[in-house]
């Protein structure tokens, strides 16, 4: 049985001739210092033409490198026939259209019931073996575009994306209200609540923030809003706009202290939309960066799904009803 996974090659450049393997490693297939200790430990880690060597040996041009790792499941979750949305799969990612409700990954306390465990089960229908590596975060109730690396070396490249601001995330929300300007951008330093430490809040004293956002559909009583992230805060989004005083629909940790100074109609109107939809109303509708082995920039959607479409005809509605 073969116990790693298909390998990751590289052909050494005629002006490559002479360097040092591990120079190879880190500058050309981008290597960390964490997976080539990993490497090297393993009898096929770490080949030059076929053969183990160590990484200070010198390369010719046309040589072929390869690193290769090995298989790996996650025996810590249990698997589930749990359906999921695939959007794209291939040897190294696994991109899903996550539903909202579903908590991503096993947590203290709920070990069944998330998306890992329908994940694991599906490899596990297919015969494969991967260990469940989402490469960031969704809150449960958001919606939409999730990606999942299928080795440690994927992993560490759409990370190292994501730090360095390369990875494009792209969000839709419906919101109370209306930002103003309709475009613009939020730079709040975000930080827990002292009072209630499961909940964020904007303060001078928090880990810097930065949301980008654009009105696309302006209504009587709300608006849908895109929103571009410059950094990844707990509940950044869900806190910045209420902070500008544009709570996401349906949020119901983040909403308005001043509410009972709004006008009664408003106030009314508000709430009733809150309890037209069971989550807020935030979807990860895109997301774009290159892909680790092929090198080519990818961009993954996920349409508006059904809860959001109803809310925003509700919107809509309301428009009419005043024209």
């Amino acid at each position: 049985m073969n116990n790693y996974y298909d390998p990751i090659e590289y052909v050494v450049k005629p002006e490559e001739d002479g360097f040092l393997l591990k120079t190879i490693l880190q500058k050309r297939l981008q290597v960390s210092r964490k997976l080539m200790s990993r490497l090297k430990l393993t009898e096929q880690g770490i080949t030059l033409n076929g053969e183990r060597v160590y990484i200070s040996v010198k390369v010719k041009a046309g040589d072929v490198v390869a690193i290769r790792m090995e298989k790996e499941t996650s025996d810590d979750i249990l698997p589930q026939p749990i359906p999921f949305d695939i959007l794209y799969e291939d040897d190294a990612l696994l991109i899903i259209n996550k539903q909202a409700g579903i908590i991503v990954h096993p947590t203290h306390g709920h070990y069944t019931d998330t998306l890992a465990n329908g994940v694991v089960y599906y490899w596990q229908q297919r015969g494969e073996q991967y260990r469940f590596r989402p490469v960031h975060r969704l809150d449960q109730e958001t919606s939409g575009v999730l990606a999942v690396a299928k080795n440690p070396y994927v992993h560490q490249h759409i990370s190292e994306q994501l730090i360095a601001g390369l990875v494009n995330k792209k969000y839709l929300a419906l919101v109370h209200g209306s930002p103003v300007p309709p475009k613009g951008s939020v730079d709040g330093p975000i930080d827990r609540d002292p009072l209630e430490p499961h909940r964020r809040i904007v303060t001078p004293t928090g880990y810097s923030a930065l949301t980008h956002y654009e009105v696309l559909e302006h209504y009587k009583y709300g608006s849908l809003v895109q929103l571009i992230l410059e950094s990844g805060r707990t509940h950044q989004i869900r806190v910045h706009m209420t902070h500008i005083g544009c709570p996401l629909i349906g949020d119901k940790m983040y909403q308005l202290t001043n509410k009972a100074e709004l006008p009664e109609e408003l106030a009314k109107k508000m709430d009733e939309l809150d309890q037209s939809i069971e989550r807020q109303a935030l979807h990860a509708a895109e997301l774009a960066f290159t892909h680790p082995i092929s090198g080519e920039y990818m961009t993954f959607q996920a349409p508006l799904p059904s809860d959001m479409i109803q809310l925003k005809e509700r919107l809509q509605k309301e428009d009419n009803k005043s024209e």
